[in-house]
């Protein structure tokens, strides 16, 4: 349901990138509820996305027994709930990654834990 003002509510936003040493990127692994949201990290905008998969996420998500398995070339990426397919060779950036954008991976054939999804 929209919600109209009957007056002017001047809203100020407090979490613009201006604000931040570098951008955020929310990043989640679908089925796999044992990170149950989306990690919210600080990725600068150079960082090559390759260098995201094989520097960062495993320090995100490595603890997880799939995650040794996972096979790259066959995950599928999510952008903001939309299908996408990222360049590894490229930056974040490069990728139209910005600030507080959201993005997910599914892995298929591994669904967590014995397939609880966990």
């Amino acid at each position: 349901m929209a919600i109209a003002s009957v007056r002017p509510y001047p809203f100020i936003q407090k979490d613009t990138v201006d604000k931040f040493p570098v951008p955020l990127l929310y990043i989640g692994w679908e089925n796999h509820l044992m990170f149950c949201a989306p990690f919210c990290v600080p990725m600068p905008p150079t960082l090559k996305f390759g260098d995201m998969l094989t520097g960062s996420l495993p320090r995100l998500f490595g603890a997880h027994p799939d995650f040794a398995k996972i096979d790259w070339n066959k995950t599928e990426w999510f952008k903001s709930g939309k299908t996408w397919t990222p360049d590894a060779e490229k930056s974040l950036a490069e990728n139209g990654l910005g600030h507080k954008d959201v993005i997910r991976f599914r892995t298929p054939g591994l669904n967590g834990l014995q397939g609880s999804c966990n």
